[in-house]
């Protein structure tokens, strides 16, 4: 079985949340690749919660 690679998309707007995030002076607390949904979860701080979706979009929550 292959691992779960995240898309070129992906992979770029990851890059771009975790440097506004890093510019607020916000911690990353964990990065999650979804498995069953190929969507990138991440914390940061205590209550920001961020999706990244296969096609790119991002969608804070």
């Amino acid at each position: 079985m292959y691992p779960l690679v995240p898309t070129a998309k992906q992979t770029f707007e990851f890059f771009l949340v975790c440097v506004r995030l890093s510019n607020v002076l916000l911690p990353i607390n964990a990065v999650r690749l979804d498995e069953r949904t190929n969507q990138i979860y991440v914390l940061a701080g205590e209550e920001i919660e961020v999706l990244i979706y296969p096609n790119g979009k991002v969608r804070f929550l």
